[in-house]
């Protein structure tokens, strides 16, 4: 049997050679690195390699960090952030590019130059505000997010108080406001957008991902853990993983919840730190214990 295995294993690698074909399916992250493991450009490549698809990345910050505080954030230079994309784009066939993270308004206005003219979906997480309470979004690049990428987005993932900065109002209290908000998110230029409602309140945490086909509402019981770190981040490149993949977004979206659940069930087998800590992003393939 390893045999044959081998020999259909040849085959087919000799046959997507000829086509000049990947083998593997390949997302792109764009974002600042967690020096804690638990979100960022760490948390992307985690589940990417968990959801079948090959990782790369463009750093835009470095941030030292651990599960209880961010304590120093350093951007990387443009000129950098600009020779990363343009060296992953020269030689790499990317299907999705996941954007989170990007610090200030001369760093989206880079990545926004980068991923111009490029037919791919790009999901964008908004990144503003860590699990610990420290901003990561300057207030002055609100407005560069908002004219700048969100017209680039096939899916823009806001919590509801990054819904809220980004529309200038409180946070959504009930489905009705959060839909209202998506609805005028989507007025600014995404082509959906998936309302997280992780923050809210009961039971029941509700997403809502609006779009031209309507409204999907996805649910799921909260768990009483602290262990949440980088849920958003995991939830975004999992959807862009999807994507890559060659998902719809509907299919995309709904595996990636599946997939983020799973996740989180499975966080406090991990131990990692004593603060907020991370997701098992690789709860499939190994447990503690």
């Amino acid at each position: 049997m390893r045999a044959n295995g081998s020999r259909d294993i040849r085959i087919l690698a000799s046959v997507n050679t000829a086509r000049g074909r990947t083998l593997v399916p390949i997302a792109l992250t764009i974002a600042g690195s967690d020096s804690g493991g638990g979100a960022g450009v760490q948390a992307d490549l985690k589940t990417f390699s968990a959801l079948g698809a090959y990782g790369a990345s463009v750093i835009t910050a470095l941030t030292a960090q651990n599960t209880r505080a961010v304590v120093l954030v350093e951007p990387v230079s443009d000129a950098m952030i600009a020779a990363q994309i343009d060296a992953v784009f020269d030689d790499l066939n990317i299907r999705a590019v996941k954007l989170g993270m990007l610090g200030g308004p001369q760093a989206i206005a880079v990545v926004a130059q980068g991923l111009a003219g490029r037919t791919l979906p790009i999901v964008l997480d908004p990144v503003m505000v860590a699990k610990s309470g420290d901003r990561l979004l300057s207030p002055d690049a609100l407005d560069s997010l908002r004219r700048q990428l969100l017209p680039m987005a096939t899916l823009l993932t806001p919590n509801l108080p990054e819904a809220a900065d980004l529309l200038g109002c409180a946070p959504a209290q009930d489905e009705a406001e959060m839909m209202g908000q998506g609805d005028a998110l989507r007025e600014l230029g995404p082509k959906a957008v998936l309302m997280k409602g992780g923050h809210g309140s009961g039971e029941v945490c509700v997403d809502l991902l609006i779009s031209d086909a309507g409204i999907m509402r996805l649910t799921a019981q909260r768990r009483a853990t602290k262990n949440t770190h980088g849920t958003g981040c995991t939830l975004s490149a999992a959807i862009a993983t999807g994507l890559a993949k060659g998902a719809g977004l509907e299919e995309a979206v709904r595996r990636a919840h599946d997939y983020l659940q799973g996740a989180i069930a499975a966080a406090d087998d991990l131990g990692v730190g004593s603060g907020h800590g991370p997701l098992h992003h690789f709860h499939a393939f190994w447990r503690n214990g």
